[in-house]
């Protein structure tokens, strides 16, 4: 990513997301983390339309937070949650309803949203946009539930559970991006970085 850490020498991940930070790293990006303090606000009940657009919205809050108190550099922000049956499930309060979720889940399809705002502070340039996949669950048992629940990986986890980790037996296929389901759509990321370097210059 030679060319990228080029075109933007100072990058500052607005997240805390450590699966956020490994993708950014796993592709050769410098960067530095700067966590936004922004509230995330709920997004049950609204339809799917309102829930892409609320996304984005929290995504650009997030890097524009940073970009105000940064004041330089390429900002990313994003933010992702599960949608399913056009109800917005984020982390979890607990885990009883980590498991309630899992349940809900089970045997049958969601689609996991990512927002993604890059602020290009130097050029005064952004980006915003929203990248969906659908992720399919085999049937899960009570006692998988149960289990998964209890080693603490669905504890911060939008709809509670983390494809990377031990849910990854619970997926049977997905359609569309795998690292977007793990918070930043790695391929969409970079084509919007290069447009955004390249017309700025």
């Amino acid at each position: 990513m030679n060319e990228l850490n080029d075109l933007f020498p100072n990058i500052t991940l607005a997240s805390a997301s450590p699966r956020r930070y490994k993708l950014l790293q796993q592709i050769g990006l410098k960067f530095i983390v700067s966590p936004s303090q922004i509230q995330e606000p709920e997004l049950d009940g609204k339809n799917i339309e309102d829930i892409e657009k609320g996304v984005q919205e929290l995504a650009l809050k997030k890097a524009d937070y940073v970009a105000q108190k940064q004041g330089t550099g390429l900002i990313i922000g994003s933010d992702t949650t599960v949608v399913f049956q056009s109800k917005s499930l984020g982390k979890p309060k607990g885990r009883f309803e980590a498991k309630r979720v899992l349940n809900m889940l089970s045997n049958g399809q969601h689609r996991v949203l990512t927002g993604i705002a890059l602020i290009d502070v130097n050029r005064n340039k952004r980006k915003v946009w929203c990248e969906g996949t659908n992720v399919f669950f085999r049937s899960l048992t009570d006692t998988e539930i149960e289990d998964y629940v209890s080693s603490g990986e669905a504890d911060d986890k939008a709809g509670s559970y983390g494809i990377q980790g031990k849910a990854a037996v619970f997926v049977e296929r997905i359609d569309g991006c795998y690292f977007n389901v793990m918070g930043l759509p790695l391929a969409s990321l970079v084509q919007e970085m290069r447009i955004l370097g390249s017309s700025s210059m």
